[in-house]
Parts: structure tokens; C-alpha cells; sequence
């Protein structure tokens, strides 16, 4: 038999539509600057801030942004940067916070301490430059890879996932033979996949838009990722560095009429695509609980 459900109250109306108005809030914005992004160059700077379809079409924006011999290999440092920052991330992450919750440890309240105090007095960018100079990484992307290499507050928040194990798995992976490494892989891992998940898209993110660290620390416009050309452009106005040169003279009778507030929109939704690829992927990990696919009573 079904059961019915009951009628949604007004209560419920009234905050779903509250919703329904964030939502519309958060998604107009995006849709007018993929829809400008698209539009007819001599025609998109007359569009509103509210509209969401492209006023005729046109790809010029992308053509002049990935015509740009910068553009290419600067995405494939951001993905080299992304991927391989990522994968240290949740590495030492997970492994981190499986130690840390490790009955009889020595000295867990010690360096919980450490921990804390360093998350919240972050010791600036000038110690990490002095850091990075001396290890001779100035103008390696590994000077950006190896930065941050673990976040404290993500610490915690696998650390609540590992002791959300039952210690009884724990103690019949010891019985069966399995070292901490085995453990870790084989049993506490594929228990805390939510949050392993959620971290990794959390790390993810952080490393895609990195651009602060690798400006300082990376000079070769070979190496940089294409956060910091797109950020010289949308933020500082270099439209020389995104376009370059040769474009602006291939397109010197466009340029007059050519809206660069749409070319600015196309470099954000070129930042913004792998992103929103990649979420859907592990957004079905976000409501699963910790314990999923765990012990059955």
C-alpha cells in the first residue's frame, strides 16, 4: 500500500517560493552572462541585466579568447595544476585525519592544538615566498601544487567522518590482518566516500581557481594557469594578455564595435564550464551518509 502524502501547509509554500527567488536570484545572473557571452557583438551591448537569451548569436568571443596562443596551454596547466594538487590534497587529507583519529595516539591533543592555531593565524603569503625561494621552486607550478597542501578545516571535517566508523570494523580489519594502510584503503575510505567526495570537489575548486599564489610565484606566461591571464583581463582590463596582439590586428574592423564586457562574461564561463562538468559527478555523494553501503543490522 502507498501512503498518501499529506497536503503541503502554507508554511511550506511560503518557503518554498522564498527558495524558488533565491534560486531565480543566483541563476539569472549566470544565464545573462552566458546568453551576453553569445550574442551578436553589435547588438549585445544593448541588453539588459535581467535577460537570459542571447540577442542574435555568435561565437566571436570564444574565437578571439581561443585563438590566443596563451589560452591553450594555460588550461592545460590549470588542469595539470588542478589534478595533481588535488590528488595530494585529499591524499595527505584522508591519511591526516585516519592517524588523528586513531585511538592512543600520542600526542593527538598536541597537535590538534597546532593544527588549530595555524588554521586560524595564517602565518601570511611573505614566510611561504621565503619558503619557496629556498627550496628553489620559484617559477615551478610545484610552488603552487605543493602550497596548501592540506587544509585544516577539511582535516576536521574527515577526521568527524573516520569516527563516524564503527571501532568494531576497525578491530575486525586489525584481527584479519590488514595493516593501517590496508585499513585506511581498503575499509575507512570506501566507508567516508561521501566526504571524500565533497573534500575533493571542495579541493578541486580551490585549485582550478587558483591564480593569487601562482601570479606571485610563476612569472613564464608558459606555466601560469589561466586564472591569472583571465583575472588580468576581467579584473585589471589587460586586454592585450587575453586577446594578444595578432588578435586585435586580425580583428581591427570588429574591434570598434566589439563589446568587451561580453568577451569578459565569455572568460568567466570559460572558468566556470569544467566546474559545473564536474559537480553533477559528485553531487550524488553529498546526501549519502557516512555509513552508507556500512553494517546491516
Amino acid at each position: 500500500m502507498t501512503k498518501k502524502r499529506k497536503p503541503l501547509g502554507i508554511l511550506q509554500w511560503v518557503i518554498m517560493a522564498i527558495l524558488f527567488l533565491i534560486t531565480l536570484s543566483m541563476l539569472i545572473p549566470l544565464l545573462h552572462i552566458l546568453a551576453r557571452s553569445l550574442s551578436d557583438p553589435s547588438q549585445s551591448t544593448a541588453m539588459g541585466g535581467l535577460e537570459i537569451f542571447p540577442r542574435g548569436f555568435s561565437l566571436m568571443n570564444y574565437q578571439i579568447i581561443f585563438s590566443n596562443p596563451n589560452i591553450m596551454p594555460a588550461v592545460l596547466n590549470s588542469i595539470f595544476i588542478t589534478l595533481v594538487g588535488t590528488l595530494i590534497n585529499i591524499t595527505l587529507t584522508i591519511m591526516a585525519a585516519y592517524v588523528l583519529t586513531r585511538p592512543g595516539l600520542v600526542g593527538k591533543k598536541i597537535l590538534m592544538v597546532f593544527f588549530i592555531i595555524m588554521m586560524l593565524f595564517d602565518p601570511g603569503i611573505v614566510p611561504e615566498y621565503m619558503v619557496i625561494k629556498s627550496l628553489k621552486l620559484m617559477g615551478s607550478q610545484w610552488s603552487v601544487i605543493l602550497c596548501q597542501a592540506v587544509n585544516v578545516y577539511y582535516l576536521i571535517i574527515m577526521m568527524r567522518y573516520f569516527q563516524e566508523v564503527p571501532q568494531d570494523i576497525y578491530e575486525a580489519a586489525k584481527i584479519d590482518g590488514a595493516g593501517h594502510m590496508r585499513t585506511l584503503f581498503s575499509v575507512a575510505a570506501p566507508l567516508a566516500k561521501a566526504g571524500i567526495a565533497t573534500l575533493t570537489m571542495f579541493y578541486g575548486v580551490v585549485r582550478w581557481n587558483e591564480y593569487y599564489r601562482a601570479g606571485i610565484f610563476i612569472s613564464s606566461i608558459s606555466k601560469v594557469p589561466l586564472q591569472v591571464i583571465l583575472r588580468r583581463f576581467v579584473v585589471d582590463g589587460d586586454v592585450t594578455t587575453l586577446v594578444g596582439t595578432q588578435n586585435l590586428m586580425d580583428y581591427n574592423e570588429l574591434v570598434a564595435n566589439l563589446d568587451f564586457t561580453a568577451l569578459q562574461y565569455a572568460t568567466i564561463v570559460v572558468a566556470v564550464i569544467p566546474i559545473l562538468i564536474i559537480y553533477p559527478f559528485v553531487l550524488k555523494f553529498y546526501t549519502k551518509d557516512a555509513m552508507a553501503g556500512g553494517v546491516k543490522g
